[in-house]
């Protein structure tokens, strides 16, 4: 059973680490998520958990997060998003950069499983061969979650879970398994080459320097309290040149957290000069 001084503590470190703001409502749903790490550590009770995070509370950091949040993520998720990188964007920066020399950089912030930077490459790929391209172009995928990171190193998926991509996409983007991986695919070599996939803390420091064209952070800050959502869109504000771009998830938004951006689209933020 999660005493009340356990879930105070556990709601205080997952505040100052993870950004996560727990309401009392929480309460059961942190026992029964964290049920299963009790057993995994073989704990007897959650005061030994709470040990666990006193004394080294980075080893267990991203399985907290993993267990607290929901990550739910498809291909393609929000269409409208890939629709303007396609149509828009991608012509452009690729055009442009080409010519200038330049390198193309996209990060998923929150990546999961791997499903959106993937199918960010899947839309990358398909402008740079249009383009005859050889631009120097990467996606960097970031997440918290140990267990979320080693499916998107991966890149293997059950078939009932690629709804979201194109009869055309399936074909040219992934290798269906046989025998022992039957009812799995894996995505494209070409694709993980585009993609650099790494753990990283949103609250923490951040090795890279930027600069980015694009930043998608969605479904993520959800779980944020303002002055952490403050903070970070802050920071990404100082990773995107001026017409960079920021793209978010459908409940999530910047009224009223930060200027930075000028709202251009469902969901989509650009840069101000």
């Amino acid at each position: 059973m999660l005493q009340t001084a356990e879930f105070e503590f556990l709601r205080r470190f997952v505040l100052e680490h993870c950004g996560i703001s727990l309401g009392d409502h929480k309460h059961q749903l942190v026992q029964g998520r964290l049920q299963r790490r009790l057993r995994a550590l073989r704990l007897r009770d959650f005061a030994d958990y709470c040990d666990v995070l006193r004394h080294d509370p980075q080893s267990e950091l991203g399985e907290l997060a993993s267990a607290i949040s929901t990550n739910v993520t498809s291909f393609f998720r929000e269409v409208h998003h890939y629709e303007l990188l396609e149509n828009e964007l991608l012509p452009a920066w690729v055009a442009h950069k080409q010519r200038a020399g330049d390198r193309l950089r996209i990060w998923s912030a929150g990546c999961s499983s791997g499903e959106e930077p993937y199918a960010l490459a899947m839309v990358l790929a398909e402008a740079l061969a249009r383009n005859n391209s050889t631009l120097d172009a990467k996606i960097l995928a970031t997440d918290l979650s140990p267990q979320a990171l080693a499916t998107a190193r991966k890149g293997v998926y059950p078939l009932d879970r690629l709804g979201g991509i194109s009869t055309e996409r399936c074909r040219r983007w992934l290798l269906r398994g046989t025998g022992d991986y039957e009812g799995l695919a894996s995505v494209h070599p070409q694709l993980r080459e585009l993609v650099t996939i790494q753990p990283l803390n949103l609250l923490h420091d951040w090795p890279m320097s930027g600069p980015f064209d694009a930043i998608f952070c969605r479904n993520v800050v959800i779980y944020f309290d303002q002055p952490t959502k403050q903070r970070l869109f802050r920071r990404y504000a100082q990773l995107l040149p001026v017409g960079g771009y920021l793209f978010l998830g459908h409940s999530e938004s910047l009224h009223g957290i930060n200027d930075d951006f000028e709202l251009i689209g469902r969901t989509v933020y650009r840069k101000r000069g």
